[in-house]
């Protein structure tokens, strides 16, 4: 198994066999250079692909042959999109998670609740989602995830249990910080990239082709894209015969402290 515990072991007897065969035989070089490059490329895939599970296991799916999948949405709550996403789920009656960025409750308290009230999900995304999040130390990052909840049970009376990585990166720092303040880490294994993708065709056909038994769906709410091809999504989904549950629940976890 591909982790963070066990490639370190890996590496390390590497190390010592190189050092032992350049001891008895003697090596270029350039062949000390060759093990730190292979192992940052390895730190980097677990840093940067959440479904690795390289520092900690992260629910990204269902393994599933029954025809259900999640949709969630990211970095809200924000006037406008977030309002009208609500307003095509509860036309369809689906319902959703919403990862929450702390900051952005302050003004936007009635829209949150507005979610909370409507039957959907409200995860942790942190209080900043700031840039530099990974290089925070655990003790920081946690106080950042913390702040997120309190203004969360101070709108709706609720504490998130479920939290998503800014940007899906994990490191050793982000493992503590979890493991500390006793979250569920959640990720997604069909990703929109609609804070890239603009083309509203382009977008709908990606996530059509993404449509698997146990799903998780990432959207956010900050995508005007995501807005407008919303309804067809959800259509294509129930055409096909799928069911779209809540994530806590296709998933069979906590969803509040």
């Amino acid at each position: 198994m591909l982790n963070f515990r066990n490639v370190n072991i890996l590496f390390l007897a590497l190390l010592a066999l190189t050092i032992g065969a350049d001891i008895r035989f003697g090596i270029a070089w350039y062949v000390y250079l060759i093990l730190p490059f292979l192992y940052s490329i390895i730190l980097f895939y677990g840093c940067y692909f959440v479904h690795s599970n390289f520092f900690i296991p992260v629910i990204c799916s269902l393994k599933t042959d029954e025809k259900v999948v999640a949709i969630s949405f990211d970095d809200g709550p924000v006037a406008g999109n977030t309002g009208k996403i609500l307003q095509t789920l509860k036309d369809n009656d689906v319902k959703a998670a919403f990862f929450c960025i702390g900051n952005r409750i302050a003004d936007n308290e009635d829209v949150l609740k507005q979610v909370y009230n409507e039957g959907h999900l409200i995860g942790n995304h942190t209080y900043t989602h700031h840039f530099w999040f990974d290089m925070f130390s655990s003790k920081k990052m946690l106080s950042d995830m913390q702040l997120m909840d309190e203004l969360t049970n101070e709108t709706i009376g609720k504490k998130p249990k479920l939290f998503r990585p800014p940007y899906g990166i994990t490191n050793p720092n982000l493992k503590r910080a979890i493991t500390n303040g006793n979250y569920i880490p959640v990720g997604w294994n069909a990703r929109s990239l609609d804070t890239v993708i603009k083309d509203e065709e382009k977008l709908l056909s990606k996530m059509m082709g993404k449509l698997r038994p146990g799903a998780v769906f990432l959207f956010h709410d900050t995508s005007d894209a995501t807005v407008a091809i919303l309804p067809a999504f959800i259509k294509y989904i129930h055409t096909n015969g799928y069911q779209i549950i809540r994530p806590d629940k296709m998933l069979n976890l906590q969803a509040y402290a």
